[in-house]
């Protein structure tokens, strides 16, 4: 299979999701917009993954370039590629949905609970979690929701963390994909997101000690239903209509 990885930040990197590749001998490539580089042809690729980043869907126009990573979205929905959004990738997906990217209730940074809700019983992936697990948070926006979408999960500090869009194409605003590695990088390069009070912050210490395994797991769930999907090259039909250009 082939994967194209979209970064946003040298810090985060694809993680976890690149063991795992390379685990299953799948080719994955990266690709990082935010240094000028060009996006490739969709065709050649399988599977999309939109990674986290430092970047507002709110400040857009600090990074101009996601833009252009939203019609890219765009174009790989019609082609029914699988696609995995995750944290500032779930909102450039959603917004390639038409949904809007939207103030969190609370920062979130650290390991926190996530409660699965009612409609994830029939999910494919999240039907197999307990129904309540904890994973990464490193956010202070989410996703809006899109026409069509099926909300899977939410948190104590944010209703909107997990959604799913047809039976391919999956958003996470939490974080499965990070390694230790991955969180020095995070630590060491945003230490803003660090300081002052806030009741969804862990100390940095606990960040630093996370033990990386149980998430990673559960991330693993996720890569193996969408690698494992048959190949569809067929234009998507959208339940609610044509993407919202």
């Amino acid at each position: 299979m082939e994967i194209l990885c979209i970064s946003h930040a040298n810090y985060e990197g694809p993680g976890y999701i690149e063991t795992w590749a390379n685990k299953k001998n799948h080719v994955i490539r990266k690709v990082n917009p935010y240094r000028g580089e060009t996006l490739p042809k969709i065709d050649e690729f399988d599977f999309i993954v939109i990674m986290g980043g430092p970047q507002s869907m709110l400040q857009i126009e600090n990074a101009p370039y996601l833009a252009d990573e939203i019609e890219f979205i765009k174009e790989a929905l019609k082609l029914n590629k699988c696609i995995l959004g995750i944290c500032l990738g779930a909102q450039l997906l959603a917004e390639a949905l038409g949904a809007k990217t939207e103030p969190s209730p609370h920062k979130e940074v650290g390991m926190y609970l996530i409660e699965l809700l009612d409609a994830a019983k029939d999910d494919p992936v999240l039907q197999h979690f307990p129904h309540k697990f904890e994973a990464m948070h490193w956010h202070y926006d989410m996703p809006g929701l899109p026409e069509g979408a099926v909300l899977l999960a939410k948190s104590e500090g944010c209703p909107r963390q997990a959604f799913r869009y047809g039976d391919r194409v999956y958003g996470l605003q939490f974080h499965f994909e990070v390694t230790e590695y991955l969180l020095d990088g995070m630590v060491d390069n945003c230490v803003s997101d660090l300081i002052g009070e806030g009741q969804y912050i862990r100390p940095v210490r606990e960040i630093l000690e996370t033990d990386c395994s149980e998430i990673n797991l559960k991330l693993e769930s996720v890569l193996e239903y969408l690698a494992n999907l048959p190949n569809d090259t067929n234009t998507a039909e959208f339940k609610k209509g044509e993407i919202v250009a």
